[in-house]
């Protein structure tokens, strides 16, 4: 990991890179659920691309039965 430059997507890159509004995204930012974000300036903020792809992963399951299995533990 060492050596490795992270890439930063602007709010709507990554909007488009998890197929959802932009307001989606400040929705999740504020009442939280989303992908982890940083504060770039006053008005910026970017996402990890790495994150999104390990939060979108953490979020991926076979069937609804797996998903409701991990919503009750």
């Amino acid at each position: 990991m060492a050596g490795e430059a992270k890439r930063y997507l602007d709010e709507a890159a990554a909007a488009r890179f998890l197929n959802v509004s932009q307001r989606t995204l400040q929705r999740w930012r504020v009442e939280g659920g989303g992908p982890n974000f940083c504060r770039i300036g006053m008005r910026r903020v970017g996402y990890d691309a790495a994150e999104i792809e390990r939060w979108a992963a953490a979020r991926t399951f076979p069937h609804r039965a797996a998903e409701l299995a991990q919503a009750a533990a």
